[in-house]
């Protein structure tokens, strides 16, 4: 029979079953404390991180990364290290995203980091998209001139090289030799690698110079099967950040002005953070025939005919991650929901360096046996640090439960559980306490719930926050008020606003992107699933409504 306890856990576990040497400072060291009165007594609330969401969300966010041990700036300006955990949830995120890939037909490959400048000029407006980001190896060589390292003039290269900003041009030209005959279609590849885009603001995991990613490159025989394929991929997406994420998304077309460098249509997932910002979480485009003219690639019909065939690209990348913290997160740290989490669950025994220590570290290793037994992907931390520590640590990184073992749950043959996504109730931490049997038989059903709170707590954000009725720029302007002067600056929550507009192109919709950007705002996309538009009118030019934007400020 499980016993839920709404005290403090912390004092609880401090004080029954740590050592005697522990002391509530040296447990406690090292966390933000708020002590105020409440009916019947005091109360302590402890934050496990040193700033709050609504304190300074910017600020925040990089607490989580940074005591979550998930990443961490590199020597090189702009890139970021990767540590073990955050490595480890990018791995379930390939995991669970490259099986899908697979199963709606693709195969992997990998094509080369550098792109000749010749190929990356062929496709002018691709080049016009990226110029500005693009990283150039000019020279092959260094030499040794007075004891410093400097560029060998006879080494520079005929041909300049292109840090691979994404691989469209590369794989065309790839695709020109492998496509023959309409036999040899749709040609449908996949590859996971790195990426340089020259960003000069970094944040890390939401844009850095060099992240990872897959992008997938497609060719077809007609637009249709083209269309398809990229609303088919679209679709693999939203799936994947619902179910896998736990991360609702708006699924929709992007408007002309933010199409990929060279798409005839583009389209995208967008997720609401906490702070009310819109995050473009993933994207797929139909290319039509510029790449395939461009890199000259063709096929024979049936009927002898050699025909420009039809493309398309789609990619996510570890922005995702950036994506699930800021969706997920709260004041202690990180929730990883349990799909992508590389511990599942963590089991911390209470360690008091004395003999009793064998059975206490038996049990667990038992446990964890029991535990791995059903797939499920489990920890002992065996690590030389106070138990307290060690919890706190896990609490930051997000597992989705924290077990916590000591002398008194061996002899009771119980454990005594945290659940991530319900760490508190108000300011007090719960733990539930349950037979061992009774634990292990109900783990999975206990992380098929954390992953499906996790969503509907997000799902209720998002739903909850997408506002309708604004029918004038100027109420719409007023709506989100004036610009920040930093991007960084902390802000007041604003929702999402849903406009009509009339889906302007060329010098109306550059004038209309102007008016929003001197608000920082932007059109993230035009739901797929559109509400009925009639008597509707623009609310930037007041003709007749064609369909429903979703208007944010966005990262």
């Amino acid at each position: 029979m499980e016993s839920v306890r709404h005290s403090s856990f912390l004092f609880d576990r401090i004080f029954c079953d740590e050592p005697a040497s522990t002391s509530s400072e040296n447990a406690l060291e090292g966390f933000d404390w708020h002590i105020g009165v409440v009916a019947g007594g005091w109360s302590m609330s402890k934050r496990a991180l040193s700033v709050t969401r609504e304190e300074n969300f910017p600020e925040w966010y990089q607490a989580v990364v940074r005591d979550g041990d998930m990443a961490e700036t590199s020597p090189v300006r702009g890139c970021m290290i990767i540590k073990p955990w955050g490595w480890g949830i990018w791995e379930r995120v390939q995991a669970e995203l490259d099986s899908r890939i697979k199963d709606t037909g693709h195969d992997n490959c990998y094509f080369p980091l550098f792109i000749p400048m010749s190929f990356i000029a062929k496709e002018a407006e691709h080049v016009e998209g990226f110029a500005k980001e693009m990283a150039v190896v000019t020279h092959h060589r260094l030499k040794n001139e007075d004891g410093k390292l400097v560029l060998d003039p006879d080494a520079k290269l005929e041909e300049p090289l292109i840090v691979r900003p994404t691989s469209e041009t590369i794989i065309g030209d790839a695709f020109q030799r492998w496509v023959k005959s309409y036999r040899d279609l749709p040609l449908l590849i996949n590859q996971w690698a790195n990426v340089v885009r020259w960003e000069m603001r970094t944040r890390l995991f939401l844009r850095t110079a060099e992240f990872l990613w897959q992008e997938g490159h497609t060719a077809h025989a007609d637009r249709d099967d083209a269309m398809d394929e990229t609303l088919r991929m679209l679709e693999v997406y939203r799936e994947f950040a619902e179910n896998v994420l736990a991360m609702p998304v708006v699924t929709g077309e992007k408007p002309a002005n933010e199409r990929f460098p060279g798409a005839d249509n583009t389209y995208s997932i967008e997720a609401m953070m906490q702070d009310g910002k819109a995050l473009q979480a993933g994207t797929s485009h139909y290319l039509g025939t510029h790449f395939a003219e461009a890199q000259n690639i063709q096929y024979q019909s049936a009927e002898g005919q050699l025909t420009y065939c039809h493309t398309t690209s789609w990619g996510v990348s570890t922005r995702l991650i950036g994506g699930v913290i800021m969706t997920h997160g709260d004041d202690d740290g990180l929730r990883v929901p349990p799909k992508i989490a590389p511990r599942q669950i963590v089991i911390v025994p209470m360690l008091r360096d004395k003999p009793e220590d064998d059975a206490l570290v038996a049990f667990c290793t038992d446990l964890e046996k029991e535990l791995k037994a059903k797939g499920i992907r489990t920890l002992v931390d065996l690590k030389q640090l106070k138990s307290a520590e060690k919890r706190w640590n896990w609490v930051r990184r997000g597992a989705p439960v924290i077990v916590e073992v000591g002398g008194r749950d061996v002899a009771s043959g119980n454990v005594t559980y945290m659940r991530r996504d319900r760490l508190r109730d108000g300011d007090k931490v719960v733990s539930t306490t349950m037979a061992k049997g009774e634990f292990v038989a109900g783990a999975a059903a206990l992380l098929d719930d954390i992953q499906a709170t996790l969503f509907a707590q997000a799902k209720a954000r998002l739903d909850g926050n997408i506002i309708s009725g604004i029918e004038t720029f100027d109420a719409l302007a007023g709506y989100f008020g004036a610009a920040q002067a930093d991007d960084d600056a902390a802000t007041a929550f604003k929702g999402w606003v849903r406009v009509a507009w009339s889906k302007p192109e060329g010098a109306a919709l550059d004038a209309i992107d102007d008016r929003l950007k001197a608000l920082k705002l932007t059109i993230r996309n035009a739901p797929l699933d559109q509400p009925a538009i009639d008597g509707q009118t623009c609310v930037f030019t007041g003709e007749s409504a064609k369909q429903f934007v979703l208007i944010a400020r966005a990262y």
